[in-house]
């Protein structure tokens, strides 16, 4: 029965759009919070180092990416809740 309820919750959350809408902001994030941290810091903070400003962009992309899989991991949390509670009603 769980290869059955797997399918039906993926296409419940497609139906709703969040989640796509999510990725798609992510995805844009990924692209342009690491270049513009890139050239941001290379003129503001670092003085023309592209050494530093390659780190500062590195950084940003990695707390962009870290962030959208907390976001999924917290997005699924809710539905197996649901599931635990409705098998102890029962």
């Amino acid at each position: 029965m769980s290869a059955q309820v797997a399918p039906a919750r993926v296409v419940d959350q497609a139906a709703n759009g969040g989640v796509l809408i999510k990725l798609i902001i992510f995805s844009l994030s990924l692209a342009i919070v690491p270049i513009s941290m890139y050239f941001g810091s290379l003129k503001y903070v670092w003085n023309g180092n592209s050494t530093y400003a390659a780190m500062s962009a590195i950084f940003a992309a990695n707390i962009v990416l870290v962030s959208y899989i907390i976001v999924s991991i917290l997005e699924d949390r809710p539905a197996v809740a649901t599931v635990d509670e409705t098998k102890k009603s029962r």
